[in-house]
């Protein structure tokens, strides 16, 4: 499983979780940060979260 937070223009962000999951429900946070520690700024961004057979992109906002 990965999730991964994308910018606007579909630019990689950063990844939140890679790797082997149970099934059932986790919880992810998003500091708003970069894959180098630094804040990004706030808008629209879009996480996927990518499995064997599964695949969803999601739109979000990020208000600081």
């Amino acid at each position: 499983v990965e999730v991964a937070i994308y910018n606007i223009l579909g630019k990689k962000i950063v990844i939140l979780s890679e790797g082997i999951k149970s099934s059932g429900y986790h919880n992810i946070l998003w500091n708003g940060t970069n894959q180098f520690g630094q804040p990004v700024s706030s808008g629209i961004y879009f996480y996927r979260l990518l499995s064997e057979d599964y695949m969803a992109v999601k739109k979000m906002i990020l208000l600081k």
